[in-house]
């Protein structure tokens, strides 16, 4: 089946960006919808964005809307994550995953990268 591997996270101030990119092997990448989650030691598994099989449709969650933004390339089997105005708060690792159905519930999606360190210091 298909892997996902993420990259681009690192250290960065609170108000700066990161982007995160999150390529995936195997050919049927477009028949999935794609997710941006995040975890930080001691809470759940959290819905960040994601983004429908084809690109024209995107889900954020209450705590990334007019910050993050969600998109996809999927000739480069690729999901992009750009974070703007980063707050200590975002600081977590950062997970991709792929889903047949639904994409705010981590229970929705059948795989998942091995994550990546966003980092905001204040």
């Amino acid at each position: 089946q298909v892997q996902l591997v993420e990259s681009g996270g690192g250290l960065v101030q609170a108000g700066g960006s990161l982007r995160l990119s999150c390529t995936a092997s195997g050919r049927n990448f477009s028949r999935y919808a794609m997710g941006w989650f995040r975890q930080a030691p001691g809470k759940e598994r959290e819905f960040v964005a994601a983004i429908n099989y084809g690109g024209g449709t995107t889900w954020y969650a209450d705590s990334a809307k007019g910050r993050f933004t969600i998109s996809r390339d999927n000739a480069k089997n690729t999901v992009y994550l750009q974070m703007n105005s980063l707050k200590p708060e975002d600081t977590a690792v950062y997970y991709c995953g792929g889903s047949r159905n639904g994409v705010v519930r981590a229970y929705d999606y059948d795989y998942w990268g091995q994550g990546t360190q966003v980092s905001v210091s204040s």
